[in-house]
């Protein structure tokens, strides 16, 4: 679980914008930039070349 303190400072390296915890995948997503950060040990790895791209089905299931 990340601290929600945490979570409400970090913003997406890319784009700056909020991030969502996905608690199930272990990530923090960004809509904006489209990209999940994961988070490994319950450290965020807010790298952009460990991020994943979200697949147009995520942005799809997201924007309804």
């Amino acid at each position: 679980m990340i601290d929600q303190k945490l979570l409400s400072i970090l913003v997406c390296p890319v784009s700056k914008a909020p991030l969502e915890y996905m608690p199930e995948q272990q990530e923090l997503v960004c809509w904006a930039s489209g990209l999940a950060y994961p988070i490994r040990d319950d450290i965020p790895v807010m790298l952009e070349t460990e991020a994943r791209t979200l697949t147009q089905e995520e942005k799809d299931a997201h924007a309804r």
